[in-house]
């Protein structure tokens, strides 16, 4: 009896698991401290009118995929274009001038587009034209700009992209759709309707390019030398110098307008292939 008393109290008695030893330990464990972390990082970075919604917003994003993926084979189209939506979003976060914030999201941006995939792992050719057209699409950019925009850009749908040509990609489509929106403001400046003096326009054109020449999307500081070129002062010498020169009756639409500086912009861009 006694053997057995000491066998049965020497037998391992369950235990219930020990919990974390502090609240810290445990958001730390489950992950929430990072979370919580990046989630105020983004609201940082973006700074929206309304921070709340912005949160809910974020974290909803950052729930897709988990009831999705499981369904995978069930409605892969649909879970595509909820892959692309939430890329689409982050790229929003941050103004593509904040490097460091912009880069971060690009990454995030395409993880998004590469997850998912078991046969080919990485973003391919068909995803990566299909945000460069949502893009363009969502900016209000004219058709045919968008066209020549994306035969020097995308890549064949079957193609492996990888990230530098990703980032290539999406930050000139970003730049473009400010560019027009900086030429569109330009233009009424100069009349306000939707014709103005032809001289007044082509000195204005002529001082986009010379910007564009100056400017380089891979170097940074080349943005300051371009900002200059633009600036209130190099403008108005312009101007000043066309109008002395004008010659009465000649105008320019809008349409046209924009149309030559875009051309101005697509001419600089650099094909991926």
């Amino acid at each position: 009896m006694t053997e057995k008393r000491r066998a049965v109290g020497g037998s391992p008695v369950p235990r219930p698991p020990m919990g974390p030893a502090s609240e810290a330990e445990f958001l730390a464990q489950a992950g929430v401290r990072d979370m919580l972390r990046e989630a105020v990082l983004k609201v940082l970075e973006a700074r929206p009118e309304e921070p709340v919604a912005f949160l809910a917003d974020y974290f909803e994003k950052l729930g897709l995929g988990t009831a999705e993926l499981a369904a995978v084979d069930q409605r892969p189209h649909l879970l595509g274009q909820q892959r692309l939506g939430r890329a689409l979003w982050y790229l929003r976060l941050a103004h593509h001038s904040q490097r460091t914030a912009f880069n971060n999201n690009l990454s995030i941006a395409y993880d998004c587009l590469s997850a998912g995939r078991r046969k080919k792992p990485g973003l391919n050719g068909k995803s990566y034209s299909e945000l460069l057209c949502r893009i363009c699409l969502e900016g209000d950019l004219p058709d045919e700009v968008s066209f020549q925009l994306l035969k020097k850009i995308q890549c064949r749908d079957h193609e492996a992209v990888p990230f530098d040509v990703f980032r290539y990609g999406v930050l000139t489509c970003f730049v473009l759709l400010e560019f027009m929106s900086k030429a569109n403001t330009l233009f009424s400046v100069l009349n306000g309707h939707n014709e103005a003096d032809q001289r007044l326009c082509q000195a204005v054109l002529t001082t986009l390019e010379e910007a564009l020449v100056a400017s380089d999307l891979c170097i940074p500081a080349s943005y300051l030398e371009a900002g200059i070129k633009l600036g209130p002062d190099c403008l108005a010498v312009a101007m000043d110098r066309a109008w002395l020169d004008r010659k009465p009756g000649a105008r320019m639409s809008r349409r046209e307008f924009l149309k030559e500086a875009a051309a101005l912009f697509l001419d600089k861009v650099k094909p991926v292939h």
